[in-house]
């Protein structure tokens, strides 16, 4: 049995399997996933788990060098981008990784070469999450 770190076992083999540049999705519950990926379900009802509690669990186990967010999610949920931004911040450096902005009907096509997408029961708008693999050595 695992004494740390993710429980859930779909999670914890899509984290074990990945290598550099190989991405996964966090997700809200309403985001769309194609039939061909992954789909690992959180969602318990509305809001739960959230989104952050979702991502800052991920992020403890992966390293991330890219991450990717809708464009729409400056203007319609700018409490959330900070938090995302503020996770990713190193507090030494205060630089974060990589951070790219597309649409969010790009971002949604851009789910179907993810690993897995992770289904979080966030409601908020745009709350929606791509991390690229870094490289661990």
């Amino acid at each position: 049995m695992k004494r740390n770190g993710i429980l859930n076992s779909d999670i914890s083999k899509v984290l074990s399997d990945m290598g550099h540049t190989d991405r996964i999705c966090v997700g809200d519950c309403g985001l769309p996933i194609p039939d061909e990926t992954k789909r690992i379900d959180l969602a318990l009802r509305f809001g739960q788990p959230s989104f952050m509690e979702v991502l800052k669990e991920v992020v403890k186990d992966m390293k991330v060098e890219k991450i990717i967010l809708a464009d729409e999610i400056k203007e319609q949920n700018p409490d959330q981008l900070k938090a995302i931004l503020a996770l990713f911040e190193d507090p030494q450096t205060g630089s974060c990784p990589e951070t790219e902005f597309v649409c969010h009907a790009e971002l949604k096509k851009l789910t179907k070469d993810c690993k897995a997408v992770i289904r979080s029961g966030e409601t908020t708008p745009y709350s929606n999450i791509i991390l690229q693999s870094g490289c661990i050595f």
